[in-house]
């Protein structure tokens, strides 16, 4: 028999003795003493959790309607001791008549004390709140996201590649201070070359580095009331995005977020008021690019994006009507800024109102109605959405 079998057979054998029997003269401090120490030559054990988050749902528009969503996103903890988790998250959807899989992320924690957590992998950035807290479909109160914040429409990072350091620090009762300091792969510039429709504008998903410069970047939160209602954050990144070798190499973006969570139970009313809003704005190196119609022709811009949304939710959980408390009102405006002189882009307005029933506190039925208005370009209509929405989180 192999001889490590063997000695965890006698190890499990002698702690099964010592909680059994007691040895004459032999005291219960003693006993307890004698078990810690066996403990600590046990090997380590470790701990599986399936999570995740669910949905499907109905969209009608002006021009169509549809079923969506079907989508599935299983989260996967593994705790290997008390100091070593890993966690991932895949995305499966269906999208063009494919199902399609993605890694939202996956990544390693190692718990170095109470304060400082350090990751290395694919995590979620912190850019703000709404890209690591609240885009789940069922935590986001709305069927929809703010313009700037989904893949389609992206002002600003949601998940990348690198190392991570980040914790809290309490300061008085209620009042704390949270963090992160971060090192990835950072976003790669479309320089035209291939997708002249393009030229100038951001990728996030940059998972092996088109240079050897590494985007540096954190938030800081703070929470500045006592019953820790409020909650302020900034952030900011900061690197070269540019292909090595190429002539925008040297070129940078500046990334700055300013995010705002306020959430306070309104005894008066006996509800929950919940406002979110979050400021994205990306400021990349002006720089020359080649013309779709001409490829002999370059032009330039003032290449800035600027997305922003502000959200009011209330919802009368203490109320004694038993539809009302499981009743929550939605509204939110959200705006999209890109460069006007680049070919993709244009101002959009978003406006969304909605009505949630909470099945339980993590299934949620999602009624909303929503308009789209382009201001770049007042000749398009207004589109129309009734959204309806079914998620789950689990």
């Amino acid at each position: 028999m192999n001889q490590k079998i063997i000695f965890i057979f006698l190890l499990a054998f002698l702690f099964y003795l010592t909680s059994q029997t007691v040895v004459p003269g032999q005291s219960k401090d003693e006993i307890d003493a004698l078990k810690k120490e066996i403990m600590k030559t046990k090997p380590g054990t470790s701990t599986f959790l399936l999570r995740g988050y669910a949905h499907s749902g109905l969209e009608i528009m002006d021009d169509n309607s549809s079923f969506v969503g079907g989508s599935f996103n299983p989260i996967f903890l593994w705790r290997q001791s008390s100091k070593l988790l890993f966690e991932s998250e895949l995305e499966l959807e269906l999208e063009d008549g494919e199902t399609v899989i993605g890694l939202e992320y996956a990544n390693m924690s190692y718990f170095l004390n109470d304060y400082i957590t350090l990751r290395l992998g694919k995590f979620l950035i912190p850019f703000g709140t709404f890209g690591e807290r609240l885009h789940p479909r069922w935590i986001n109160r709305l069927p929809s996201n703010p313009l700037g914040y989904s893949h389609d429409e992206q002002v600003g990072p949601s998940s990348q590649v690198g190392i991570e350091i980040r914790g809290a620090i309490p300061v008085l009762t209620g009042y704390g201070i949270n963090y992160s300091i971060y090192l990835v792969n950072g976003p790669n510039l479309n320089d035209g070359s291939i997708e002249p429709e393009e030229a100038g504008k951001l990728h996030y998903d940059n998972f092996l580095d088109n240079n050897k410069n590494k985007a540096i970047g954190g938030r800081i939160g703070f929470l500045p009331l006592s019953d820790a209602t409020l909650e302020i954050g900034f952030s900011g990144q900061f690197g070269k995005v540019g292909n090595t070798g190429s002539q925008y190499e040297d070129v940078s973006a500046k990334l700055y977020a300013f995010d705002l969570s306020y959430v306070k139970m309104i005894k008066e009313l006996k509800s929950i008021i919940d406002l979110k809003g979050q400021l994205n704005i990306v400021e990349v190196d002006n720089a020359e690019y080649v013309t779709g119609d001409d490829p002999n022709g370059m032009y330039s811009f003032d290449n800035v994006s600027k997305a922003y949304y502000g959200q009011i939710s209330l919802k009368p959980a203490f109320v004694k009507n038993e539809i009302l408390n499981h009743l929550e009102f939605v509204g939110r405006y959200s705006k999209l800024l890109l460069p006007s002189k680049a070919a993709w882009g244009g101002e959009k307005t978003q406006l969304t109102f909605g009505i949630n029933y909470w099945i339980d506190w993590r299934t949620v039925v999602k009624f909303g109605y929503q308009t789209i208005t382009v201001d770049s370009n007042p000749g398009l209509p207004v589109t129309n959405s009734f959204l309806l929405h079914w998620s789950i989180g689990f």
